[in-house]
């Protein structure tokens, strides 16, 4: 009885494996498997030489071009300065606000 259940596993396998076999004759006509699939990790896209050297001359343009705008001789705008009246203006009111605002402080307290 042993020996009949055996063989019948055995033809099992054989026919198990013949069906694999076809599977992967089927997997080759097309293509080959990815690698990406099975890890789960999207593949990543190739680029050609040439268009790596497209994009790298295309980027070295934009930046010649910033820097040709920004560089001509053209000084940047002096920076505004505070005159000696309008510090003093600027430092009394801020001494009457402070004095305003010590006097309602201690009328509170």
């Amino acid at each position: 009885m042993i020996a009949a259940a055996i063989a019948g596993f055995e033809e099992q396998k054989r026919q198990i494996d013949a069906e694999i076999a076809e599977l992967r004759a089927m997997g080759k006509e097309s293509g080959p498997a990815t690698p990406a699939s099975e890890s789960g990790k999207p593949s990543r896209r190739k680029m050609s030489a040439a268009s790596r050297k497209k994009m790298a001359l295309a980027q070295q343009k934009r930046w010649a071009a910033k820097r040709s705008v920004s560089e001509p001789g053209a000084a940047p705008e002096p920076k505004r300065k505070l005159s000696a009246a309008g510090k003093k203006r600027i430092i009394a009111a801020s001494k009457k606000y402070w004095a305003e605002k010590r006097a309602a402080a201690k009328k509170s307290s």
